[in-house]
């Protein structure tokens, strides 16, 4: 992306014959966006998907190094990377062995007799990186955020969402159509042609089952519906058809307690397991492993599963390259060894350094924001502010890189060396269960570019891929850099502060710590957003989801607000001065427009819209800006402009 020589923005992207009163999402980005059509390889382009390209391009060039490098130890960073791909790009090989490299999970799951045998044969899949109807992870007790303890959550679908199976609206008709038509080609290319209709039916049939005691993805978000905490006695007693003593010992953990995320989802699958008979379960679990592993099989399977969840679900019409498909492997499987060669040549210190200047004045300026609130007590205000002096800061890397000693990688072995990673994964978490809670601990890779907040651990973090343009540049101008980085913080400090975020306290617990009525005067508030977002149309007759978006909508109205007001610190510090034709103030929302540049497939906006708790880009733009006061007095909103809202009307929460 080109930039402007002491600025970071484009002008040439604008397009001068939109208004940015009506418009700013398009004004900001409009030509740009002709000049930048969606390559095949993509269900869409923009900020952050063409910055993710760059940063694999950066990938590519350490990885061609390392497979250069004529000798490497066994059992060494390089030596893992460079024969995890190798194994990947070794297509004839994959091709050759066909499924079997999947055979000893086969004979698991062929050997099941009786209802006993599925929960374990579930239990052995999860530790490999497959799965059944539910899920097992290890997180945070909720109410004790020093320790850590075994969550278990639904699953079992092989659509994104419950709507797909249960809504009969033309989306989810055509998504449910092509699944089925992907199953029964899925299981002809895995050799069971005679039976590939008959099974692939069934299979629908029991995920229909198993989405109608599915909880609804609104309430998957409530912090407060998808905790409850169990003794082994009352999990027996709620779903009784499942050994769970015979379950927990093949995942490896021996828990006193367990938190199950959905209670109701868990007794309808103790029913559903004494619905179907085991040959059911057998049909159910042996298409699920072939779909779960398809990616990475044969190129014929692969292109299966391209079919179906990148074409059918987000309108993407070529697979990527081969290089990128195994690198997305590598990154997901050995994201700090490959994480920390990454930071070692592309980050320099220069940058955290700049960016953390930009987190102390983001801090600074939320604080005052809150001495400042009109609908929050005084005492609330005090214990806000406390949390958000307890917030940690996480820039670019982790201090302690994590150790993958003993883990098996060969140049010869895709599918076993991505089951052995999966395993190696499996009891890493399981061994959190028996110690404190790592505070230090990251969630993403260095490499990756997005950012993210923990209400357990009370973090933000900013991994090194997204502290680089079009997000962040040492060499730009702060009001790009305010602008874009910028919006980034304050968005996942806001998340602290969202909908969920501020049931926890600063140590991570989660605490009510606000009055009756400051949260009552906040609902209201909030409320005014789902009621905007809902009136957003994506295509005829399909609208935002305002209460699914609504923590990420609070965050990007948060994050924006704060970042201006730190921006204004700046000035006040550094002095004004317009550049280009622009002032400081449209030169900062013309930054923040840059961050949400994108444009979508109908079919990807359309899977979003109905699985994402992300808005689309366009009215994560138009939204939060349409309810700010300074955007306003920036380019002159009036009212009869498109994006003016009545005072009373513009929502305004941090």
């Amino acid at each position: 992306m080109q930039k402007q020589k002491g600025w970071g923005f484009d002008t040439r992207d604008i397009d001068t014959k939109v208004r940015p009163q009506d418009d700013f999402f398009h004004f900001a980005s409009g030509a740009w966006m002709k000049r930048h059509p969606i390559p095949k390889t993509e269900a869409r382009w923009g900020s952050f998907t063409m910055l993710r390209h760059a940063t694999d391009t950066q990938l590519q060039t350490l990885l061609k190094k390392v497979i250069a490098t004529k000798k490497v130890k066994s059992g060494t960073a390089e030596q893992m990377i460079r024969d995890l791909y190798r194994s990947g790009m070794d297509i004839e090989r994959r091709r050759t062995l066909g499924l079997t490299p999947l055979q000893p999970l086969m004979k698991r799951v062929e050997a099941m007799r009786t209802i006993d045998d599925i929960g374990t044969t579930i239990a052995h899949l999860e530790s490999v990186g497959s799965g059944g109807i539910w899920g097992v992870g290890i997180d945070q007790d909720m109410k004790n955020s020093e320790r850590y303890i075994l969550h278990l959550g639904q699953g079992g679908l092989g659509m994104p969402d419950r709507d797909y199976y249960l809504k009969d609206d033309e989306e989810s008709k055509r998504v449910r159509g092509a699944y089925e038509k992907h199953l029964v080609r899925l299981l002809e290319l895995a050799g069971r042609k005679r039976e590939a209709r008959q099974d692939a039916a069934l299979v629908l049939e029991m995920e229909t089952a198993i989405a109608k005691i599915s909880m609804k993805k609104e309430d998957l978000r409530d912090v407060d519906k998808t905790y409850h905490k169990k003794s082994l006695p009352e999990l027996r007693k709620l779903a009784p058809t499942i050994d769970w003593d015979d379950y927990f010992r093949v995942i490896g953990a021996t828990p006193k307690q367990v938190v199950v995320m959905q209670p109701a989802f868990f007794t309808g699958a103790s029913r559903l397991l004494r619905q179907y008979p085991v040959e059911s379960w057998r049909t159910y679990l042996r298409t699920h492993l072939i779909g779960d592993f398809a990616s990475i099989l044969t190129p014929e399977l692969e292109k299966e599963s391209f079919a179906f969840y990148a074409t059918v679900l987000t309108g993407t019409k070529h697979m990527k390259p081969l290089w990128r498909r195994i690198l997305r492997v590598v990154n997901g499987g050995l994201s700090e060894l490959l994480g920390e060669l990454y930071v070692n040549e592309y980050f320099p210190a220069e940058a955290k350094k700049k960016v953390a200047v930009v987190v102390a004045d983001l801090f600074r300026a939320y604080e005052a924001r809150i001495k400042n609130l009109d609908w929050m007590s005084a005492a609330t205000k005090q214990k806000a502010i406390k949390k958000l002096h307890q917030m940690h800061r996480k820039l670019g890397y982790p201090d302690k890189w994590k150790s993958y000693r003993g883990l098996v990688i060969t140049d010869d072995d895709y599918v076993g060396n991505v089951l052995r990673v999966s395993a190696y994964e499996h009891k890493r978490a399981m061994h959190r269960l028996m110690k404190p809670v790592d505070h230090a601990e990251w969630f993403m890779s260095p490499q990756t570019v997005n950012a993210y907040c923990s209400f357990g651990m009370n973090d933000i973090v900013f991994p090194a891929a997204i502290l680089q343009h079009p997000f962040f540049d040492v060499s730009a101008d702060d009001a790009f850099n305010y602008g874009a980085i910028g919006s980034v913080i304050g968005h996942e400090i806001t998340h602290g502060f969202d909908d969920q975020g501020c049931k926890f306290d600063g140590k991570g617990n989660r605490k009510t710590w606000w009055t009756k009525t400051d949260s009552a005067r906040f609902a209201a508030k909030a409320k005014c957003l789902v009621t905007e977002f809902n009136g957003y149309e994506v295509a005829p007759g399909m609208h935002v989801n305002g209460k699914l978006t609504l923590g990420e909508n609070i965050a990007d109205l948060g994050g924006i607000s704060i970042a201006f007001d730190a921006y204004q610190l700046r000035l006040a510090e550094n002095g004004r001065e317009d550049v280009g034709g622009y002032t400081p103030e449209q030169r900062f929302f013309l930054a923040y427009a840059t961050t949400e540049r994108e444009q979508e497939r109908p079919e990807y906006r359309k899977t979003m819209v109905m699985t994402d708790p992300h808005s689309p880009s366009r009215f994560r733009v138009n939204g939060p800006l349409s309810n700010l006061p300074e955007f306003y007095e920036a380019f002159g909103v009036k009212k009869g402009d498109k994006l003016y809202r009545e005072p009373k009307e513009r929502a305004k929460i941090w």
